[in-house]
């Protein structure tokens, strides 16, 4: 039971982030360089669940690339607009 709440927690933890982002449009404070380094990571994850077809590490993966890729899409938008820094 811990372990599948700490799986869910884990694969949600950017969705408030992600609605905050959207609802403000402000990404000052947050660190393009973290963001692309989950991204990554998190690829990297889904990857290996598919190589394992494993149903699970699958859907959570894709799921928390949702709002890690959007939060990371608006960020590079408003450093590449000159609007934010890195």
């Amino acid at each position: 039971m811990i372990g599948l709440l700490a799986a869910i927690l884990s694969t949600l933890n950017q969705f408030p982030q992600a609605y905050k982002v959207m609802k403000t449009k402000d990404t000052q404070s947050i660190s393009l360089y973290m963001y692309c380094i989950v991204e990554v990571a998190i690829a990297l994850w889904l990857v290996y669940g598919i190589m394992l077809r494993d149903f699970p590490l699958i859907l959570a993966n894709s799921l928390s690339l949702i709002p890690i890729t959007y939060i990371f899409v608006v960020k590079l938008l408003h450093v590449i607009s000159g609007k934010e820094s890195i």
